[in-house]
This record gives structure tokens, C-alpha cells and sequence, in this order.
């Protein structure tokens, strides 16, 4: 599933390309003919990003409202515009450029008040400026579930996914299942600007890249795949070279490395030790 970065990565470029001029509104699919006819010939006043939530506001007051799962895309065809391909549910364009979306989980067409009231239930979205941080550091104060748990909640921190989960918490050492109100104030803030961190460079790149330039003896954009990430997916750690432990925790698996992250007394102290599952060494 897309995370938070490739969100408000499509909405800047969204913006850059249709904002400020009538846009064309189409379902090749057939889909979302109803919904395509309403935008038809609007003015695009603004794409927005809340965490996995993306948002275009036109100047009929409408809100088109897109997530796109597990599978969605949302891609930019370039003059000379060529004819959509496959189940395009949704096509936007001017005379330069389209933008296809397919297999969105959500597709449809809301009121600034029922935008509002989705913006309500999403946490803080380290990508935005008006990010409420202290409310994010008050929930993980007041939480027993562990940390990995927590970090993947969308109505605690919005935006994050599987692979910045384990990355963030391979970076700031910390253990997936500890306790999320055993963090201390300066682990919850080198999480949180590592969080904005991390997902700035990846709404720049346009990929998920967690590791340091200087480790891998090549900038960024050069790195191979295998050399982006430190533990997610992977059986050694980049790092030290322990071997990738992984559990289940928040009802999804995470990687680990029991070296780089110590468990101390996290299983001990966590509150519901039925909850993690330990599936064993990645491999």
C-alpha cells in the first residue's frame, strides 16, 4: 500500500499540472461516470494530502476523495495524451497532461464538511505543516500497546505504512514491542523527526530510501534496491550483519534486528503478550 509520501508527492504534482485551469473529467472504466460528469469542465482549486488520504478540491465547493489501497495508481500520461489503458476509473486532464486513476479503494466525490470530519479521525501527518505533534506524543504517553503497534495507527500517526514501521524503529533502536508509553521524551522526538525525515526524502525521491549515503558509498538516487532499506525484508541487518528476527505486531509482521533494536524487558512489559507472535528469523 502506498504511504504517506507518494500521497502528498501526487498531490504537489497534481497541483503543479491541473490546479488553477478547468480539467477535463472522464471514466473510461464506467465506474465513476456519475461522479467523472459532475468535475467535468470544474476548475481543480487544489490537490491535498492527509497521511494515505488525498483530496482535490474544485471550485464547485465538491471534494474529490481517493484512496488508493493496496493496488490503486494514480499516473500522469504526458502530451500528445495517448487513450487510456486498462480499468482507468477516473481520468483528469488538460491540453498537457492526464492523470489515470486505477483500483482506488475510494473514488468519490464529498462535502468539505464530510472532508472535515475524515480529517478529524486521522493523526498527525508529519508531511503537513499543521501537523499536531504534541497530540501525537500524548497518545503515546497514555498507551500499554507497543510501539510498532501504535506507529502504524493511522488516527496516532497518519501517513505511515510496513516499511517506514520498521525502519523508523531500526533507526531510533528501538524494540517494536515495547510499551509505547516507556519511550522517553527524547526517543519520542528523535522518532518523530526521523518520521519527517525519512518521509520527506521519499516524497522527494519518489521511493522509500532509509539509508545513509555515507554506509553505501553512493548518493541516494544511485543506490540499488537492495541498499535502500535496513531491515524490512531483509534476513541480515545492513547494519551490523545480525540476522532479521521478525514478529507480528498491529496485525502485520515487522522486521527487526534484535542487536541494533535490544528487547530489555519489552515482551515482559508488554501488556498482551498473546499479541505477538514470533514467526522467527526472515528467510
Amino acid at each position: 500500500m502506498p504511504e504517506g509520501h507518494t500521497i502528498h508527492r501526487l498531490a504537489r504534482l497534481l497541483n503543479a499540472s491541473l490546479a488553477g485551469k478547468p480539467v477535463r473529467a472522464s471514466s473510461p472504466q464506467g465506474r465513476f461516470a456519475e461522479g467523472a460528469a459532475l468535475l467535468d469542465g470544474l476548475t481543480l482549486l487544489g490537490a491535498d494530502a492527509w497521511g494515505k488520504y488525498l483530496f482535490c478540491k474544485f471550485d464547485s465547493g465538491d471534494v474529490l476523495h481517493v484512496h488508493l489501497g493496496l493496488i490503486g495508481k494514480f499516473r500522469a500520461r504526458k502530451a500528445p495524451i495517448p487513450d487510456p489503458v486498462g480499468a482507468v476509473r477516473l481520468r483528469l486532464q488538460n491540453a498537457a497532461t492526464a492523470w489515470d486513476l486505477s483500483g482506488p479503494t475510494r473514488c468519490d466525490i464529498i462535502s468539505p464538511m464530510e472532508q472535515e470530519q475524515i480529517w478529524s479521525r486521522l493523526g498527525a501527518d508529519p508531511l503537513r505543516s499543521d501537523a499536531d505533534v504534541a497530540a501525537a506524543k500524548d497518545k503515546f504517553s497514555h498507551s500499554k500497546r507497543a510501539v510498532g503497534a501504535l506507529v502504524l495507527d493511522q488516527s496516532v500517526v497518519a501517513g505511515i505504512g510496513n516499511v517506514y514501521r520498521a525502519e523508523l524503529l531500526f533507526l531510533c533502536g528501538i524494540h517494536p514491542a515495547r510499551p509505547a508509553n516507556s519511550l522517553t521524551g527524547l526517543e519520542f522526538a528523535q522518532l518523530w523527526s526521523e518520521t519527517v525525515r525519512l518521509l520527506r526524502i521519499g516524497e522527494r525521491m519518489g521511493r522509500i530510501v532509509t539509508t545513509d549515503p555515507a554506509e553505501n558509498g553512493a548518493t541516494r538516487s544511485r543506490m540499488k534496491a537492495e541498499e535502500r532499506l535496513y531491515a524490512y525484508h531483509r534476513q541480515i541487518c545492513k547494519r551490523c550483519g545480525s540476522g532479521i528476527e521478525v514478529l507480528k505486531i498491529g496485525g502485520r509482521p515487522i522486521w527487526y534486528c534484535p542487536s541494533c533494536q535490544p528487547a530489555r524487558a519489552a515482551l515482559q512489559r508488554f501488556d498482551d503478550p498473546r499479541a505477538l507472535r514470533v514467526t522467527g528469523r526472515a528467510g
